[in-house]
Formats: C-alpha cells, sequence, structure tokens
C-alpha cells in the first residue's frame, strides 16, 4: 500500500487565512464551476458554487532547480485533511496523471515519470519505490502537470 499525502493543515490554514503564497502574493478568491477544482487538503473535488482559492505553491521544502511551483486550488472554508485509506483520492477523476519519483534531496529521479491511466496510479507508484533512490512521489496532472498530492511509502 502507498499512502496519498494531502497539503499540511498548517499550510492551508495559513492560505485560508490570506497568508502569503509561494510568490508572496495573497490568494486569489473564486467560485466553482463544480469541475476542474481539486482541493489540495482534503484532496476532494469543490462543488459547484463554493468559493475557493487560487495560490501558487511549492510542494518542496527549499527553492531548488527541480523545485517546481505552480498553481493549487484549496476550499476558501477549512476543510479536514485527507486521510489516507490506501484509496486513490477522489481528486484523481482525470483519465491519466504522471507519477514522478524524487529521491531524498528533492531532485526528479529520471526515467522514473510515466503518464498512466488512473486506476494505476497507486501501483505505479508501488513498483517505483522498488528503486531505494526513490523516496516519494508525485501525482501531476498529465495535461498542465499541475501538481495534485504526494504518495510516501508505506
Amino acid at each position: 500500500m502507498v499512502h496519498f499525502v494531502a497539503l499540511d493543515t498548517q499550510t492551508a490554514r495559513h492560505l485560508q487565512a490570506g497568508g502569503a503564497d509561494a510568490n508572496g502574493q495573497v490568494p486569489e478568491r473564486a467560485i466553482s464551476t463544480g469541475t476542474g477544482t481539486p482541493c489540495r487538503h482534503c484532496l476532494q473535488m469543490i462543488e459547484e458554487g463554493e468559493p475557493f482559492l487560487i495560490v501558487a505553491h511549492r510542494p518542496f521544502p527549499t527553492p531548488q532547480p527541480y523545485a517546481e511551483q505552480g498553481p493549487i486550488f484549496l476550499h476558501a472554508r477549512n476543510c479536514e485533511r485527507h486521510v489516507c485509506t490506501g484509496d486513490v483520492p477522489d481528486i484523481l477523476e482525470s483519465p491519466v496523471y504522471i507519477v514522478r519519483g524524487y529521491d531524498a534531496d528533492d531532485r526528479i529521479v529520471y526515467g522514473s515519470g510515466r503518464v498512466v491511466p488512473t486506476d494505476q496510479v497507486a501501483d505505479t507508484a508501488a513498483l517505483m519505490f522498488g528503486d531505494r533512490s526513490i523516496v516519494y512521489a508525485h501525482v501531476r496532472s498529465a495535461t498542465n502537470n499541475c501538481y495534485q498530492c504526494r504518495i510516501d511509502r508505506d
């Protein structure tokens, strides 16, 4: 089993309270149309009519050449952090995703990235972890490369 890891609550609450994002900007506010707005904290889709935040996020501890940064969405309200059950999170509803491995220095492990059907995301990550240099993986949009969540070893 692998663990799908959501954005930490401290970061989510900071942003939900209007704190600066990875660009040093306050979150933008929008209203969900009901499609394409996955919350990276609860790993649920933001329902139609609900307010949400658009923020710049860097899912790495420090800036470095491989530390990609991009937009993510969060509920504007406080939501509960996703609890890992081993199941693929609800936000992963597109047909395919990129699964990419990273090493202990938060660098891409070249050759680890795969575009896989959603129902194969967990198995692909589990197979990746057979390479001991891969300590975690990211799930990213196959069309826009947007960060969805992290996957940790069991």
